[in-house]
C-alpha cells in the first residue's frame, strides 16, 4: 500500500474546470476573492497587501505540506481556489475553498469531485475539516456528501470523510464529470 503524501501536480482536469497550482501572478486574483465581503464571511482573514499574497505564495515553493491551487475554467479563465493540508497519517485537510461569480454552474460539485479523486490519487482514505457554523449552507452541503460532524469548536463544526462516502459521493456526482478527472504529474512524478 502506498503512503498517502500530498504531491504538486501539473494540473487536475475536470469536465469543465482545471487545478492548477498557484503561481505569482495568481496574487491579485486570489486577493481579490478573500477581500470580497460577500466571499469572505467564513474565512480566516488576509491581509489586502499584494505583496505579502506573493510572499506567501512565494512560501509555497518549498513546502510540500500542502498544495494550493487555482480553479480555472478549461479555457484558463480563473475562477477560484482550493487548498490541501495538514496531512494526518492518510487523511488529509481541504479548505480555502472560493468560487467567484464568474464560476460556472455546478462549479462546486465538480471541484469537490476534482478534489476528492485527487486525495485518492494520491493515496488518502479520509479528509478532514471545519466549516464554520453560521455557515449553513456550506456544512450541510458536506453532510450530504457524506461528511460526518466530529465535534466543534465556539465557531467552527470539525468534520471527517472517509473513503465509502468519498467513493459514494465520486459515484453519485459522476455524471458532473463524465470523462472522469485526471491527474497529471510532471514528467519526474509519473
Amino acid at each position: 500500500m502506498a503512503i498517502a503524501r500530498l504531491r504538486q501536480p501539473k494540473e487536475v482536469v475536470g469536465h469543465r474546470l482545471l487545478f492548477e497550482p498557484v503561481q505569482m501572478g495568481d496574487a491579485e486574483f486570489i486577493l481579490s476573492l478573500r477581500l470580497d465581503p460577500a466571499k469572505n464571511r467564513y474565512l480566516s482573514s488576509t491581509s489586502p497587501d499584494v505583496e505579502a499574497q506573493r510572499r506567501w505564495i512565494a512560501s509555497l515553493e518549498d513546502d510540500d505540506s500542502q498544495v494550493y491551487f487555482l480553479i480555472r475554467t478549461l479555457d484558463r479563465e480563473p475562477v477560484g481556489t482550493v487548498r490541501l493540508y495538514d496531512v494526518r497519517g492518510s487523511s488529509f485537510c481541504w479548505g480555502s475553498w472560493i468560487l467567484s461569480d464568474g464560476a460556472p454552474r455546478s462549479s462546486a460539485v465538480e471541484s469537490s469531485v476534482m478534489l476528492y479523486a485527487f486525495g485518492l490519487e494520491c493515496g488518502f482514505t479520509s479528509a478532514h475539516f471545519d466549516v464554520r457554523k453560521a455557515n449553513e449552507k456550506v456544512w450541510q452541503y458536506h453532510e450530504r456528501w457524506g461528511a460526518r460532524r466530529v465535534g466543534e469548536t465556539e465557531l467552527d463544526y470539525l468534520y471527517v470523510i472517509d473513503e465509502a462516502a468519498i467513493r459514494a459521493g465520486l459515484d453519485h456526482y459522476a455524471a458532473r464529470v463524465p470523462d472522469g478527472v485526471h491527474v497529471r504529474w510532471p514528467a519526474a512524478q509519473t
